[in-house]
């Protein structure tokens, strides 16, 4: 539904919105209106990433969810991303009454930005790590050492942090997120 002040700033947007290619006029139920065409949706999808991702201070930290990690967590990830002023959210810690699948990707494309770690090569962080670089969204990969050589090979080619403790985690991707994702 598109509203405007009188009818020449009516047809004043609509006209701009015809000229960008953003809709279009056709048959709406038997009435003429107008339909939203594929650039148009491709438009508000990016309006809503720059909107929600330019000024969101959440990170969305893919990862193994094993208790091994706790202090990677807690000393590396979320101590990282709070210390340059962004909140980590790991997604066993939210709580929800969504799919858990449904909730994944709002909260993805929700973050300013998505830090995968490959420790424990999950299925999951690499999904998550595809479906936020498909929006746009910058994606950090990160792997403990000991694990580096398992990586899957579509992976291998991107600039990981390799760590080998929360301590050498929690300075390397602080300043990672310093040079990399603009505040």
């Amino acid at each position: 539904m598109l509203f405007a002040e009188h009818k020449d700033a009516f047809n004043f947007i609509m006209e701009t919105l015809k000229e960008a290619g953003w809709v279009r006029t056709g048959p709406i139920l038997k009435e003429m209106g107008l339909v939203l065409t594929a650039k148009g949706l491709e438009r508000i999808a990016e309006l809503e990433r720059t909107i929600a991702g330019e000024k969101s201070k959440q990170t969305f930290v893919a990862m193994w969810f094993d208790s091994s990690l706790d202090k990677a967590w807690e000393n590396g990830f979320a101590s990282a991303c709070d210390v340059v002023g962004y909140k980590a959210l790991r997604m066993d810690l939210k709580e929800h009454n969504q799919k858990i699948c449904d909730a994944i990707i709002a909260e993805i494309r929700k973050s300013r930005f998505l830090i995968a770690d490959f420790t424990g090569h999950r299925g999951g962080v690499y999904f998550e790590a595809g479906y936020a670089l498909g929006l746009g969204i910058p994606v950090i990969w990160t792997c403990r050492e000991d694990e580096l050589e398992s990586t899957h090979f579509d992976t291998r080619q991107y600039n990981h942090i390799v760590w080998k403790d929360e301590g050498d985690l929690f300075v390397k991707l602080k300043r990672r997120i310093e040079a990399t994702i603009p505040m």
